[in-house]
């Protein structure tokens, strides 16, 4: 019994090595091209050359203006994370409490919406947002995102506001907490780890974000991140080596986050779905 657990064991991990590393590849061979010459990527994009150096990000950081786009992708997602953080807790609150009547019904709408589309919004959101003037205001636009993150945020904390024993809240408000008080200091602690990984997901799905960003944040000096990376793709289609940088520019940071923020993820993602 010892030695069939022992090769599952080994062939589990070498299973998982080897999807790692496929999903590693494609984004290996970015790095390897963008600091490669044109020429050298058409001729052999396998090859591993330094041929460009650091010209091709200096091209891609000046061309697509990234230092802007960078800043702009971050008030967008950052605010995007606040609205949903905000709007979901509260509303996940009365729905895993059961503080009203009809709650069933109320989650199982929030699951519908999940399967609409944003684009059959577009059109009536664009001459709201025109009337009013805020096309181009990143506060306003990540309104937009934050709705269509809500439901599935909404869902995650609701397992986590289950979990949370009821006889706290009773116990606290026998003491004179109020509503406000609970939420505050015994609730939104123990919530910690579902806020983390509802801020995690929210976060990398705003930063990719394309759809909204681009239907609604005009002008150029409003672009994000992604909107400088298509931007750029769709004036340096002859220099490879650029396109590539100007991908790992916009990836490296996604990467960089998510490696310092893993384990807090999976510690909300295994206790969400314990508690759930």
């Amino acid at each position: 019994m010892k030695r069939k657990r022992k090769k599952t064991s080994v062939w589990a991990v070498v299973v998982l090595v080897l999807l790692a590393v496929i999903c590693m590849l494609p984004m290996l061979m970015v790095l390897l091209n963008s600091f490669k010459t044109h020429t050298d990527i058409i001729m052999n994009p396998l090859s591993v050359k330094f041929s460009a150096g650091l010209e091709n990000y200096i091209k891609a950081w000046h061309d697509g203006n990234f230092g802007r786009g960078i800043l702009n992708s971050i008030v967008y997602t950052g605010c995007t994370v606040i609205v949903v953080l905000l709007f979901a807790s509260l509303a996940a609150y009365v729905i895993g409490g059961r503080k009203i009547r009809g709650t069933s019904v109320i989650h199982g709408y929030f699951l519908v919406t999940m399967t609409m589309p944003v684009y059959l919004f577009l059109v009536p959101l664009y001459r709201v947002y025109a009337k009013m003037g805020w096309l181009g205001n990143h506060v306003a636009v990540s309104f937009i995102l934050a709705a269509t993150s809500l439901p599935l945020a909404i869902s995650l904390l609701r397992a986590f506001f289950m979990a949370i024993p009821k006889e706290l809240e009773e116990a606290a408000r026998i003491d004179g907490a109020g509503t406000l008080q609970v939420i505050r200091h015994i609730i939104l602690p123990l919530l910690s780890p579902g806020l983390v990984t509802v801020g995690i997901i929210t976060g990398l799905n705003s930063w990719n974000e394309f759809l909204v960003s681009s239907t609604f944040l005009t002008g150029e000096e409003n672009f994000t991140a992604m909107l400088s990376l298509m931007s750029l793709n769709g004036t340096n289609t002859a220099n490879q080596g650029t396109n590539m940088a100007a991908t790992v520019i916009i990836v490296a940071p996604i990467i960089i986050f998510f490696v310092i923020m893993q384990k807090r993820f999976v510690e909300g993602m295994v206790s969400g779905a314990v508690k759930g």
